[in-house]
């Protein structure tokens, strides 16, 4: 059998806590021994585990009444864990037990703490049961700064910032309520409704987990569960949906949720902020409009809806509705790179819209297919061709607008020139591509003699005769 001592000085160094176990079995074979116990409670103390030095303390004071270190010392863990008629008993019996003059000084200054802790308490329960809820916070504060364990005065501070408008500060209380009262289902399932209040369905999700744990059979947190888990599944659905690109589908997922809790606004805000973003991705630019206005007129300082607003208005060719929005955006997110870029996209295409714009041309939308170029490049190049003009000055018109026609599609029929086009760039303007010069497209209407406008595969057949 190893020695108890050669134990306790291997164990030592590395474990005081298991030190002390071994000094409690082994120290002269006897349970009574009450400085065991205290030495047992002191490195309790200073490993910040309060709650298990107590009995030790408790044990102490049990085995020997005049231990005035042990008094003191369990009477300052009662006097944090808002305990104050019995954290004065042991302040007052320490002055009755002859103690030092340190004892006595401390002793002393303690009891007029818990006497001002008791005056404080009374206070905010009356200011509480007033309704005067800010005065109850203010005297609440004040006694948390002593008896910061108190696990009561945070539950009832935290139903003050309930009435008063602040949730996220009784989320703090409550949370602190739950890790110092065991098993406190009341606190997580308040925890998770007012998470879910705030929209963050996640973290409802989370704590109203944690009081199933403790309590399977919860009627509250179990009905609560049920509710966040389909809002939680719904959402979560529509958002791989984003992912996915699959806009349509995630619109109708995000009206599901709007329909599954219409009672609480932030859903209904954050639900239409995600169908605004679908719509404006989804290049439907009135539907995605109408729903980021609705969005910003909750929140006017959106950055997500004022972007996708902003996108929307350009494929609208509403240049300056688009900067505005950016513009706003970036007052409240100045380092977004996204804000940044599709500011000076519109930009660009603002001054582009000032020249020469392919679209107009052609009478197409931004996000024409090209079917459509084509197809309205034929019609036009039909119209306009300037044999069909007989009146010198209405041919040279024509002549320039069958130019204009054939530039256009040559732009946006491809892929390439017309991105760069969409980026705000003419591709065949020369001061748009180096910095100055001519449009190398602009060529005389002697250089397009014998070109075909219909021979990309149409039923058209021409041929011109030019004088």
């Amino acid at each position: 059998m190893v020695a108890p001592g050669s134990v306790t000085s291997r164990l030592g160094s590395v474990f005081p806590f298991l030190l002390v176990l071994v000094d409690l079995q082994y120290e002269d074979g006897d349970p009574d021994n009450y400085i065991a116990y205290y030495r047992r409670a002191t490195v309790f103390l200073a490993m910040g585990k309060s709650k298990a030095a107590l009995p030790d303390l408790t044990k102490v004071i049990e085995l020997k009444m005049d231990f005035t270190a042990a008094r003191l010392q369990r009477g300052h863990l009662l006097l944090k864990q808002g305990k104050l008629d019995e954290a004065e008993d042991d302040f007052k019996k320490v002055l009755q037990s002859n103690p030092s003059e340190n004892e006595e000084k401390e002793a002393q200054s303690q009891l007029t703490k818990s006497d001002e802790m008791q005056r404080l308490r009374s206070q905010a329960f009356d200011a509480f049961e007033n309704a005067d809820y800010t005065a109850a916070i203010t005297f609440l504060d004040k006694i948390l700064e002593v008896c910061v364990w108190d696990a009561e005065l945070r539950e009832l501070r935290a139903e003050c910032f309930i009435k008063e408008g602040e949730p996220r500060k009784a989320i703090s209380d409550l949370k602190a309520a739950s890790k110092l009262k065991n098993d406190n289902t009341e606190a997580f399932y308040k925890i998770s409704t007012l998470y879910y209040q705030l929209g963050d369905h996640e973290l409802s999700l989370s704590e109203v987990r944690e009081c199933l744990k403790l309590d399977q059979d919860h009627k509250r947190c179990f009905a609560h569960y049920k509710q966040v888990k389909k809002l939680n599944k719904l959402i979560e659905s529509a958002e791989e949906l984003i992912r996915d690109g699959r806009y349509t589908d995630a619109t109708s997922k995000y009206e599901s949720v709007m329909k599954t809790e219409p009672s609480i606004a932030e859903y209904t805000v954050r639900s239409k902020e995600r169908i605004c973003h679908c719509f404006s991705k989804d290049e439907k630019p009135v539907e995605a409009i109408r729903i980021c206005s609705e969005v910003l007129q909750m929140e006017p300082d959106n950055v997500n809806a004022l972007k996708d607003r902003a996108e929307a208005y350009l494929i609208e060719e509403m240049y300056d509705e688009a900067i505005q929005d950016y513009e706003t955006a970036q007052e409240h997110n100045e380092n977004d790179q996204q804000i940044r870029e599709g500011l000076e996209k519109a930009q660009r295409l603002l001054k582009q819209s000032q020249k020469r714009d392919y679209y107009k041309i052609l009478g197409v939308k931004r996000n024409a297919k090209k079917q459509e170029i084509i197809k309205a490049y034929r019609k036009l190049a039909l119209q306009w061709h300037p044999d069909n003009f007989q009146n010198e000055e209405e041919k040279k018109k024509a002549e320039k607008k069958f130019i204009d026609i054939a530039a256009a599609k040559e732009v946006l029929s491809d892929p390439e020139m017309r991105k760069k086009f969409d980026d705000g760039e003419d591709p065949l303007d020369a001061e748009s591509q180096q910095g100055g010069g001519g449009n190398p497209f602009h060529r005389s209407w002697n250089s397009w003699q014998g070109f075909n406008p219909f021979s990309s595969g149409g039923p058209f057949r021409f041929k011109f005769h030019f004088n």
